[in-house]
């Protein structure tokens, strides 16, 4: 592997579906469609993906040694030595000042949103990943921050039914990645991730039952809430709850029954049942959205 090309893999850019989440406002504030706001809301994409490849880069020099004890992760380029970790640093140091430099143009907020999920980022790498519940709590407050930073981007409100139902939807996703590390790692997942220590297969899918029936509920009343219906001026939203209720328990089913969770974005990309759940409730979403009739909606998130 050549150094520009270890570096690369380095940001994970097969992660950076998560990012995605930037562009939920976007299509909840029913902009699709308009030009400015999706150049916006793309500028404030690719900004996350420079940070959020940044924050990778830190937290792989920070767990280089547990790394190289994992089956999968002893790859990475640095854990392998393909990267020196002397180019890692220069890298995290030039992407950071470029992806916050950027963030300026997007109006003080969206720096701000940026800035604090560098911040959060650096506390998990350096500390809170080792605290129990704070750990996963952290990386589900790392999409919320995505999803009010896009709203910025573009200069809307976010509603905080989706506020809610981001960081429940990142919470079972980070609880299915803990449990599958546990128990593919088994007794050297302590030696992995120290946290791991802390948890076990029990409490962890008792923490993810709960997450799992407050993420649907949560969804289910958004969509029939009073003010949803309102704004979109039609109550079929709802419709979209099936597709949610299935990707949630094909996941579930990947899980237990498949033992996999490690990544969800490999999940996602590789697991066609899944994608195409997500892929169909992302089309009705847009369909009910835009295609619901009456007057164009006030600006708002």
């Amino acid at each position: 592997m050549t150094l520009p090309r270890a570096l690369f893999v380095s940001l994970r850019p097969h992660q950076w579906t998560k990012n995605l989440v930037v562009l939920a406002a976007l299509v909840f504030s029913k902009h699709l469609f308009e030009p400015d706001a999706v150049l916006r809301a793309g500028l404030a994409f690719a900004i996350f993906c420079v940070l959020s490849g940044a924050v990778y880069l830190v937290n792989d020099l920070r767990d280089l040694e547990q790394d190289r004890l994992h089956p999968q992760k002893r790859s990475r380029p640095l854990a392998s030595g393909e990267l020196p970790v002397g180019v890692a640093r220069v890298a995290v140091a030039f992407l950071l000042a470029g992806g916050l430099g950027a963030s300026l143009a997007l109006g003080p907020g969206f720096a701000a949103a940026g800035l604090f999920y560098v911040l959060l980022n650096l506390a998990y790498s350096f500390g809170v990943k080792n605290v129990v519940i704070l750990d996963v709590l952290a990386i589900s407050l790392g999409f919320v921050i995505r999803a009010v930073a896009g709203a910025l981007a573009i200069d809307v409100r976010f509603s905080s039914w989706l506020l809610v139902c981001t960081i429940l939807l990142a919470l079972f996703l980070s609880l299915a990645k803990r449990r599958h590390e546990l128990v593919s790692l088994d007794a050297a997942a302590s030696e992995h991730r120290q946290i791991l220590a802390e948890y076990s297969p029990y409490l962890l899918d008792q923490m993810i039952s709960v997450v799992t029936a407050s993420c649907v509920t949560a969804y289910a009343f958004y969509t029939m809430a009073p003010e949803t219906v309102a704004k979109y001026e039609t109550e079929r939203l709802a419709l979209t709850i099936p597709f949610v209720l299935y990707g949630i328990f094909r996941y579930l089913y990947l899980v237990h029954r498949r033992e996999r969770g490690g990544s969800p974005t490999d999940i996602l990309l590789t697991d066609r049942p899944l994608l195409a759940a997500v892929a169909l409730w992302a089309v009705a979403v847009v369909v009910i959205v835009y295609g619901a009739p009456g007057a164009p909606m006030p600006r708002g998130g």
